[in-house]
């Protein structure tokens, strides 16, 4: 009977276990091969060691956290994030027809409002909004998001945005790759320490109130469309918090500069710190190029991103490193008033150094995206065009012709990109034991 040794390495919170079984009783090593069980597939590569191995790796859920406001975009760029892997996102099968959780073949998207302690109505009794950490079980988020990451089934709580109230579970079994978005992904240290990459969505002031005069339009042409009942991710397009404000206050501009300004002190306090943890973070301010425009339709979108973070290399425009200014309207890029202009340059961000790539207008045709993505590096793309082929698959998304989008896609790539090499460092890490 062959006696096994067992060696344990780590890598990148994955464990793997490394077999090397001695001579059968025959006293013949047995055939020279390395087994490698990863996410439950088996791959079988013969001729590498001296000695047959069996190798091991638990824990191989990577961890992306996305964090911003109520209302700011996180939707979008879920159902962009999904689509780089392929797939369609939906609810859980025959579940919960109100769950917050989308599921792909790659991606299970987590909403944090599910680890809401209080329900609506408990919060208005106490007083608090949901960004206050006081209607949030930061002790169950980083439990579960934990024992996801280690590759174990959670029964994940549902808080109900149509109800305001708390549902009863949901299985939710670990996928290749977690996204946890919502208002707190990064305030919990024990929950941030386990992030493999986070993004922080940064909207000015000034652009969140346009948006939601926008969606307040809309809500009174027609209400059932920006219900938040329907709405893709968990953040619905008006906040709960606004949501009961226009309800017993009105559908008026007043309603909304009131629910605004009574969620100030807590975002700033709990929400806005977040963004200084953020490896990318996409600020949307309003335009530079009309002096005094407030309306939020012409944005300027920066793509702040942390330089030495392990797997990511950030993108930039013709030389890195460099400090650039570019207009790129012209024969290969159509513009109307009021154009188009790219900057790129190295800057500090709450003391970390970072590399920023902003974009102030709007496309006219996506197709001619193709010339300012040629120009741009590091993308993670896999064939020339892929950035443009992404834009004009979802140019009905909301920031499809400026820089939310095409920055959100890029993210997006990146990624992937990520989790392509995290996944080649795993298997490749107990190659290199068996070789110490």
């Amino acid at each position: 009977m062959a006696v096994s040794t067992v060696y344990t390495t780590q890598s990148f919170h994955s464990t793997c276990s490394i077999s090397t079984p001695s001579k059968t009783h025959l006293g013949f090593n047995q055939k020279k091969q390395i087994l490698f069980y990863n996410s439950g597939k088996k791959v079988t590569n013969r001729g590498i060691a001296a000695v047959p191995y069996v190798i091991r790796c638990s824990g191989d859920t990577l961890v992306i956290g996305l964090a911003a406001d109520s209302g700011c975009g996180k939707s979008t760029f879920m159902r962009r994030l999904t689509s780089v892997f392929g797939g369609a996102a939906e609810p859980p099968k025959g579940g919960n027809p109100d769950s917050n959780t989308l599921i792909s073949d790659t991606t299970t998207v987590i909403c944090l409002d599910d680890y809401h302690s209080l329900d609506r109505t408990g919060r208005k009794e106490k007083g608090v909004t949901a960004l206050d950490p006081r209607a949030n079980d930061f002790d169950l988020m980083y439990e579960q998001v934990k024992a996801m990451k280690e590759g174990k089934a959670v029964d994940k709580p549902i808080y109900n945005h149509v109800t305001g109230l708390l549902d009863p579970p949901e299985l939710i079994k670990p996928p290749k790759i977690l996204v946890i978005e919502g208002l707190h992904p990064m305030f919990d240290q024990r929950v941030r320490d386990l992030l493999d990459f986070s993004i922080y969505l940064d909207i000015s002031n000034e652009v969140k109130f346009a948006w939601k005069i926008q969606v307040l339009i809309r809500f009174r042409e027609k209400p059932a469309i920006v219900s938040p009942a329907k709405s893709m991710s968990c953040n619905p397009k008006i906040s709960d918090e606004l949501q009961r404000d226009m309800a017993e206050r009105g559908h008026s501009l007043e309603s909304i500069k009131a629910s605004i300004e009574a969620r100030k002190p807590d975002f700033e306090a709990y929400i806005d710190p977040q963004k200084q943890y953020a490896d990318a973070v996409i600020e949307v301010l309003p335009t530079q190029l009309i002096p005094g425009d407030n309306e939020g339709k012409i944005l300027r979108v920066r793509l702040i991103m942390k330089e030495g973070v392990k797997y990511f290399n950030p993108v930039y425009l013709f030389d890195e490193g460099s400090t650039i200014s570019w207009i790129p309207c012209g024969r290969k890029l159509t513009c109307s008033y009021p154009g188009i202009k790219f900057t790129y340059g190295p800057e500090s961000y709450f003391g970390h150094e970072v590399s920023v790539l902003e974009m102030d207008g709007q496309f006219d045709r996506l197709d001619e995206l193709i010339y300012v993505e040629s120009h741009l590096s590091n993308l993670s793309t896999k064939f020339y065009g892929e950035v443009t082929q992404q834009m004009l698959k979802h140019s009905e998304f909301p920031g499809s012709n400026n820089g939310t989008g095409l920055f959100q896609t890029i993210v997006g790539l990146k990624i992937r990109d990520l989790y392509e090499q995290i996944t080649a460092s795993k298997a490749a890490a107990p190659l290199q034991a068996t070789k110490a």
